[in-house]
């Protein structure tokens, strides 16, 4: 077995003897001074560290030792450290677990002591990463996607099964929740992921251009084109290529997007010579198609060809779970933003992100958990950090709680349905008259 890491940061040779034949089961490196325990953490990645905040004995109020702390958390922002301190440090102490130190101890150092607060330092190092290793495999079960609830496990379990094929996906939602992500797993699961993924937004484009932007134009073919240019499909030839936004491709240029997913041919504007193309088309929308099909809006005959496999992408709200799941994910991925100076949500924030309806789903929460973190005085980032109303009970429900809830909305639903006979209350709910009686008497229920 690996030995574990530990770094001892002090500039007493005789209690750097003393601490390695205390720890002599640990694989233990020491420093004497900030530079050289900087250097030693980058090498060892110790999780971790005692450090003596009287480094060196003259420094004033332990500054170089707190400086040392910053700067190995800024490094390392999971590192446990545990500062050691002189009995009249004490308040100094106290300062560096404000800024993220794991613990202290005062001298004269108790070995034993001194190693039970390394071990339980160590086992939580371990559990946090087993912790994040677990999380990964549940939250992220396709590249770039993060889905802790069901109803995205099973859309993920869906692009898992078509992204293999050549079938034409059309990805529905609301903005923000995904669709291009989603798209790009598909390539990715691909046998074309070797090859381009190319994303073009159709609402982005003007009409005017939209056409020599997908299929591309020949030299002459209009004012200013000066040279043969090759369009959106012909870069995608044997990729992917995405149409997002497809409600808004002109009535114009559906007919001929139609000719190209029949054929797998193009024609550049102003050209006469057709070009073979194998491209994958996957297309995505906010929009209801089918409504727009009624509106003669949008072309029957592309829906179908467009759509040969659909996926309905849930909005943030309908995702339970996922929306501290995903902050949290995002928190973690902006940890060269914050320099482990934020630690977590609190749980006045995490009860907020809850309530709130995200209107603009995963985006909104991104741009949100960005400027919290720029924003946060604090270790832990609060609802006004958020842009978001405080929710008067912060406390999450137990699962007692939560029991007790469900039992007495379910004897009342079933007494109105019964018309407040008991007998009839207790078959609908199959379970004995008693138990409804008790339960009646427990929630002080009228009958």
């Amino acid at each position: 077995m690996h030995k574990r890491k530990l770094l001892v940061v002090d500039d007493d040779p005789g209690l750097q003897k003393q601490l390695r034949w205390n720890f002599e089961d640990y694989e233990v490196t020491v420093a004497g001074d900030r530079e050289a325990a900087l250097a030693a953490l980058r090498q060892t990645q110790a999780p971790v560290v005692t450090l003596d905040l009287g480094l060196p004995p003259d420094a004033a109020n332990a500054s170089e030792g707190l400086a040392a702390l910053r700067e190995m958390l800024e490094f390392a922002p999971k590192t446990k450290i545990v500062v050691v301190t002189g009995n009249d440090d004490r308040e100094v102490a106290v300062r560096a677990v404000a800024q993220g130190a794991y613990d202290f101890y005062e001298k004269p150092i108790d070995p034993d002591v001194l190693r039970l607060i390394v071990e339980r330092a160590h086992v939580l190092s371990e559990l946090e990463a087993e912790n994040q290793r677990l999380a990964s495999q549940v939250a992220a079960p396709l590249s770039g996607i993060i889905a802790g609830s069901t109803a995205m496990q099973e859309i993920c379990r869906r692009i898992e099964k078509i992204g293999p094929t050549d079938a034409s996906v059309l990805l529905l939602g609301e903005s923000g929740t995904g669709k291009e992500v989603l798209a790009r797993a598909l390539h990715e699961l691909s046998p074309r992921r070797g090859n381009d993924f190319v994303a073009i937004n159709c609402a982005a484009i003007p009409d005017t251009l939209l056409e020599s932007e997908l299929f591309g134009y020949e030299r002459g073919a209009f004012t200013g084109a000066t040279k043969q240019t090759k369009g959106k499909l012909e870069f995608a030839n044997h990729g992917t290529l995405f149409l997002d936004e497809i409600g808004d491709l002109p009535s114009s240029l559906q007919a001929k997007l139609l000719r190209f997913l029949q054929e797998r041919v193009l024609e550049r504007v102003g050209g006469r010579e057709e070009i073979a193309v194998d491209t994958r088309v996957i297309c995505a929308t906010h929009q209801d198609l089918r409504g727009q099909i009624r509106d003669n809006r949008f072309r029957e005959d592309l829906y179908y060809r467009i759509s040969e496999v659909s996926v309905q992408i849930p909005p943030l709200r309908d995702r339970i779970g996922d929306t501290v799941i995903i902050a949290r994910a995002l928190l973690g991925r902006m940890a060269d933003m914050h320099r482990g100076r934020i630690k977590d949500f609190s749980d006045g924030a995490v009860k907020a992100m809850q309530a709130y309806a995200w209107p603009g789903n995963v985006r909104e929460l991104e741009n949100r958990v960005k400027r919290a973190v720029i924003m946060a005085d604090g270790r832990y980032i609060e609802p006004a950090d958020l842009e978001l109303e405080a929710v008067g009970d912060t406390r999450l429900p137990t699962l007692k709680e939560c029991r007790e809830e469900a039992e007495s909305l379910a004897i009342r639903r079933a007494l109105a349905a019964a018309d407040g006979q008991v007998n009839r209350a207790a078959e609908l709910l199959g379970v004995s008259r008693p138990t409804v009686y008790h339960l009646v008497k427990k929630y002080n229920i009228p009958v």
